[in-house]
């Protein structure tokens, strides 16, 4: 049910859901959270279904967090880090 995969996710990932997540294929934020809801599990599910990262790729992080967030056994996955300790502006 789309409420419960709106209900595990951050508020932030929750917002504009009516936009485009994947500009190239104008791939709605809501239609790849069903689709992943639905049992795309893995990015290239969710490009079969969807069409998302289809284009130049740009959105692939956005539809990887998607499904960090909405994987079944969220506790033990780790999410990356890479870019939360990366200092914006180093000295």
């Amino acid at each position: 049910m789309i409420e419960d995969a709106l209900n595990k996710l951050p508020e932030i990932l929750t917002r504009d859901l009516e936009r485009n997540l994947c500009v190239c294929n104008d791939v709605l934020r809501i239609d790849v959270i069903q689709a992943i809801d639905e049992g795309a599990d893995t990015l290239e599910k969710v490009r079969q279904k969807t069409y998302a990262t289809d284009g130049n790729g740009c959105c692939k992080r956005q539809v990887q967090r998607l499904l960090e967030c909405l994987s079944e056994d969220t506790e033990s996955t780790p999410i990356a880090s890479e870019n939360i300790t990366h200092d914006p502006f180093p000295k």
